[in-house]
Parts: C-alpha cells; structure tokens; sequence
C-alpha cells in the first residue's frame, strides 16, 4: 500500500480519546487500530511488534549497517475529543482548484478560502478532506502512515539505516500519551515524533501546559421567593469567565502569546463545571496565568462570604526547549534530511504540545517533525498527500544521516 492508502485505512478506525476516562488507553477502541498496525508491521518483516497492555504499539527494524545511536520514530494513534472521529468519510480532491471546498452540500460545511486562506498554497496539490461531519485525523495518523510507509520501505528496498525503533502511543490528545511509555525498553538515544503541521516543520519549543477544573456550588430556592436566598452556579460561572483577561485566549492570541482557553462548561443553579486549559511558552508566566485563577476564585468567594468556588490545577507538560538544545545533533539530522529532500527547515514555537515534550523528561530527547496535516481537531481538517510523500522520504533520509 501506498501512504494515502495506509492513512485512509487508518482514519477508518475511530481512536477519540476520552479525558473523563480512568483507563489506560481511555477507550479500549484505540486498541483495534494499535493491534493492526501491530499485525502490518509483522507482516512487513518487524518481527517483534506488538501492542502492549496499555495500548502502545512497539517495533525493531535491526541495523542492516554500524551506526552508534538508535533513532525512533514516534506518532500517537488516538484523535481529538472536540469532534468525532467515527466513521470517517475521507474524499481525496486531485489537482485541488485553490477555491472553497464544500465538504457537506446538505449541512453547508464548507472550508472556504475567506476564513482558511492557507487553502491557497496547495492549489494543484491533492488534498483529502472529510464530508464536514467528522474530523479526518490527520492528527495524528497522517504521522503515523507516513512512518509505516517509511519503515516498509527501509525493509523493502534495504535502505542503510542503523538500529530503528517505532512506537505508536494512546491518548495523546488528553496529555496521558507518555503514561505508560517504556522509555527504557524503547531503547532510543534520541527519537522524532511526527505530530505536526505544514511541510518544513522542525519544532522544539512548546507551550508549557495546565488544565484547570472550576467546581461552583451554588443553593437552589423556588425563584418566586429567591431574593438574598438562590445563588446560582451558572451565573456564578460566568462572573468567574468575566474575571479572567478577556483577550488572552486562543482566538486573539499567536507566536509565543498564551492563553486561557474554555474547553468546555456546564451547570444549572446548583452546580457548574468550567475546564479550562491555560498555555505558555514562559514558565513564570504560566505561573502568573494560574495565579489569575486562584485570584478570582478569591474574590468570588469574598463576594458572597462563601465557599463557593473551588479551583484544581494540574501540570500536564512542559517546554521541551531545555532539553533539546543540548543535543543539537538531533536537530542537524532532520535539518540536513529536510535539506536532502528539497525542503527549508522552519522552526516555530508549538502552540501546543506533544508526547514528544513529556518523553524529553522523561530522558528521550525527541523533538517534533511535519506531517502534512492542517486545521487540526476540527470538521475543516485536511492533508496534502504530496506533503506526506515528501515527509516519508525525510523520515527515510533521517535512519540514514544518524551516525
């Protein structure tokens, strides 16, 4: 199979995560996919692949030259919880007219060059889209296919490459995807996810990450005789959104700006759930954004001489930058592959963050490469599959240029 033909089986699998969940993988329907990617990696000549309890996929592709480091190739197998990701209905769009694309005549879905105008770039290109009901997943089994493409043809064709491992991770997306990751057993000096955007992309720099949960308890009474009696939760949610720094969320904010965003509320008189997650590329800044929290919870609760509002904040990743400089040889890798290839490396700070930044930590430097992939985690995503072919050649280039 070709890569856009392993990616359009790969999508067809629905992975969504689930933050709410307390297993490991947080949907045990992630497990189907991580098995067959298992199953096509042994059928392609990775003897020792397999799926693990946990849900992660691990594969050997044996040195067939000397190298002294192993380089692994990371992607995670699990989508966005914003959208659904069940039942695919992938389009490919050839010679792509540079125009607005309706995906869903029906609904009036359509990904129109007004609101998307990188749409322009890849006039020409072949573009895969969905039918405007789904996600596509190209976050992140675009990575995915192109590392299995790679990895077929390393086998393949006996391309020199030194010792390979490959990992495909659970639950990226909910911030568990290195949970369970064996980073010992992996074996790697160092390692590249693929879990990024637009073709050239070489990131190493991501926002450092916290999640914030808002619990508001409030008191319920009969409205006709509520006066100095009803607090209600919902009202005190939104008092509490209105305390925070209106202009510093994702839609008003690039570059190394951060943010607060609200991912999702809900709430009626007695109680309300706000969860927010809050992101900065400068730690002490994060730390002033989470003060911001507690303050307002503060001044609520003065208010109304009340325990009424309760923050939980909870560290999810860090920015991997300090621990990828010292090993500029990683990044002179995927430069000189990129080069080979006939693309300009672009570095630019994630706005985001990957299993990439936690796994650095956690001893395994591994910075973040393209995949081809854009408008992540929403119905308008779309791949150009010229982009993922090229990404699978500088996936190839990289096992050869590891000394």
């Amino acid at each position: 199979m070709s890569v856009k033909e392993k990616f359009l089986d790969y999508v067809s699998y629905d992975t969504q995560s689930n933050s709410s969940s307390t297993t490991m993988p947080s949907t045990m329907k992630q497990k189907l996919l991580a098995q067959h990617l298992a199953d096509e990696m042994v059928a392609m000549g990775i003897e020792d692949a397999h799926m693990d309890e946990w849900g992660y996929v691990y594969g050997t592709i044996p040195a067939n030259c000397e190298k002294k480091n192993v380089v692994g190739f990371i992607a995670h197998m699990d989508t966005a919880e914003e959208v659904s990701g069940a039942n695919v209905k992938a389009r490919v769009i050839e010679n792509y007219d540079g125009e607005d694309i309706v995906l869903n005549k029906e609904l009036g879905i359509v990904t129109d060059v007004e609101n998307f105008p990188i749409l322009k770039k890849f006039k020409g290109k072949t573009l895969i889209v969905t039918d405007g009901t789904t996600l596509l997943g190209a976050d992140d089994k675009a990575g995915v296919a192109e590392i299995m493409q790679a990895a077929e043809d390393i086998i393949k064709n006996n391309l020199p490459h030194g010792e390979i491992h490959i990992a495909f991770t659970p639950d990226e997306e909910i911030g568990a995807g290195p949970d369970k990751f064996d980073v010992k057993g992996f074996g790697c000096d160092f390692a590249y996810t693929l879990d990024g955007g637009e073709l050239g992309g070489l990131d190493y720099e991501n926002f450092n990450g916290t999640s914030a949960d808002v619990e508001i308890t409030g008191r319920s009474v009969h409205p006709g005789s509520a006066k100095n009696k009803m607090i209600n939760a919902s009202r005190v949610a939104m008092e509490f959104a209105s305390l925070l720094p209106s202009r510093e969320v994702p839609e008003n904010t690039e570059g190394y700006e951060g943010f607060a965003h609200l991912n999702n509320m809900e709430g009626d008189v007695e109680h309300a759930h706000l969860h927010y997650i809050i992101r900065d590329h400068d730690r002490d800044l994060l730390e002033a954004r989470k003060d911001k929290f507690n303050l307002a919870a503060e001044f609520i609760n003065r208010k109304y001489g009340l325990e009424l509002v309760k923050v939980t904040l909870k560290d999810a990743y860090s920015n991997m930058k300090e621990m990828i400089l010292p090993h500029q040889e990683i990044l002179d890798v995927a430069r000189a592959a990129m080069r080979k290839n006939g693309v300009e490396p672009v570095t630019t700070p994630i706005r985001g963050g990957t299993d990439g930044a936690r796994l650095s930590f956690m001893g395994l430097p591994c910075p973040n490469l393209c995949t081809g992939g854009e408008l992540a985690h929403g119905r308008n995503e779309f791949a150009v599959l010229e982009e993922m072919e090229t990404i699978v050649e500088i996936v190839k280039s990289i096992a050869e240029l590891v000394e």
